[in-house]
């Protein structure tokens, strides 16, 4: 038997609210469990406001495009062009990159 009931919009925006928090906080979860790294905020904020992945993780390690090139055997110039979105790099450069920053090709794309 289908049963139904009715709610106001705002009890329904409420709780599709509710339910997303509710995944959030799972994942945050799930991630802590994994022992994953954290970023600072000021990071999350960079790459949300369009800022290149790649040009983040290379500053919160501390490194010039110069250390970068030489920890990944990459040119610098290529890092240039992939952080100010005129590249995006090959797969391969992309691992080197990401393997030099320790982190995964994912959070550089």
């Amino acid at each position: 038997m289908n049963e139904m009931i009715t709610i106001t919009r705002a009890e329904y925006d409420w709780l599709r609210e509710a339910a997303e928090d509710l995944a959030d906080m799972q994942a945050y979860d799930e991630a802590v469990a994994v022992g994953g790294e954290g970023i600072p905020i000021e990071a999350v904020k960079r790459m949300i406001e369009g800022e290149s992945p790649l040009r983040v993780y290379r500053d919160l390690r501390g490194m010039t495009q110069s250390a970068l090139a030489a920890a990944s055997s990459v040119n610098r110039v290529q890092i240039a062009d992939i952080e100010a979105k005129r590249s995006n790099g090959s797969i391969e450069t992309m691992r080197k990159l990401a393997e030099a920053l320790r982190v995964t090709i994912d959070d550089l794309v």
